[in-house]
């Protein structure tokens, strides 16, 4: 998307979380083992949840409130923020029932399946319609501090994190995505990025050898 705010984050933020919705489809559907167990003990699953949590409560936090002072007399963008914050609330309803069926040794099996079927639903359509009508507003109000400010948020969540996340939210990302995320941060880190964060990553077994 053109426009004065550089969304490349939030675009390789939401290609990664889609990446990871096909593989929980896949371990769910799997037949030869307990996908309670496989999902259970995979990281993952851990990099994913701490992504998703990240990205949308710095929205919820740093975005979305400061858009809604720029927009107090406009109605229906005022409800589009409404209905991001409640798809966010939705998607962390089902997070919330996927841990307490993972938990729950003598939770039926197929119940794991519905509820990663209702995430994979409801986080794509939440992405499409964010991509769609939010992003597009963003860009129309929001100011270049604003957005630096979110940015600086998100940043700051991900912090100690950052040597497992970065390269997680980067897998498959073009050289042109990768450039341009590495670039705010100080030579040292970028540096270990390829040296060793890059490397450790890849050499995890995410998702059980579920690919």
């Amino acid at each position: 998307m053109s426009g004065p705010l550089d969304m490349t984050a939030m675009y390789a933020m939401h290609d990664a979380l889609r990446r990871e919705l096909e593989h929980l489809a896949k371990i769910t559907a799997r037949l030869d083992d307990d996908p309670r167990s496989l999902l259970r003990t995979a990281v993952g699953w851990e990099l994913f949840t701490k992504s998703l949590h990240i990205h949308h409560t710095a929205e919820d936090d740093a975005l979305w409130p400061a858009l809604r002072e720029s927009l107090a007399e406009r109605p229906d963008d005022l409800a589009l923020l409404e209905a991001m914050e409640a798809e966010h609330a939705a998607v962390d309803d089902v997070m919330a029932a996927i841990d307490t069926a993972l938990s729950d040794p003598g939770a039926p099996v197929d119940r794991l399946g519905d509820l990663t079927d209702s995430l994979v639903t409801g986080l794509t359509a939440h992405l499409k319609h964010e991509e769609d009508q939010a992003l597009p507003l963003i860009q129309a109000v929001a100011t270049p501090q604003q957005w630096a400010h979110f940015g600086q948020v998100h940043g700051q969540r991900i912090g100690p994190d950052a040597p497992r996340l970065i390269p997680w939210l980067l897998e498959g990302a073009t050289e042109e995505t990768v450039a341009t995320m590495l670039a705010p941060l100080p030579e040292p880190a970028r540096a270990a990025y390829t040296t060793q964060w890059q490397p450790a990553y890849t050499a995890l077994n995410r998702w059980s050898a579920v690919a």
